[in-house]
């Protein structure tokens, strides 16, 4: 039974996730990342962390982003992220229902 729960939290469906969906390389310091995030509660805020990554692999820059709540279960966003040399690539690594509290919204 508890061998079943860990598979199962383990691959269910997440509560949030981000994918890119293109990329576009603005100058050998900056690059563009469109993406795609997933959240099953539209109404919560969830953070992501986009990311350029050098021909090496290398991560070359990375942001920390703010969806916030809204009515979509499915939204489309666009960041710059600035990069210490050129990228040739754009991605997310990752989206979490975790908002650090330096990302929230001013009231």
């Amino acid at each position: 039974m508890i061998i079943a729960f860990i598979g199962w939290k383990q691959f269910a469906d997440p509560e949030v996730s981000g994918s890119a969906t293109g990329h576009d390389v603005l100058s050998s310091n900056s690059v563009a990342v469109l993406y795609t995030v997933n959240r099953k509660n539209p109404d919560e805020a969830v953070a992501c962390v986009v990311r350029g990554r050098a021909q090496d692999g290398a991560e070359v820059g990375r942001r920390e982003v703010l969806i916030p709540a809204g009515d979509e279960v499915q939204i489309g966003a666009r960041t710059v992220v600035q990069t210490s040399r050129p990228a040739v690539i754009g991605e997310v690594f990752g989206c979490t229902t975790s908002v650090p509290s330096y990302l929230q919204a001013e009231e």
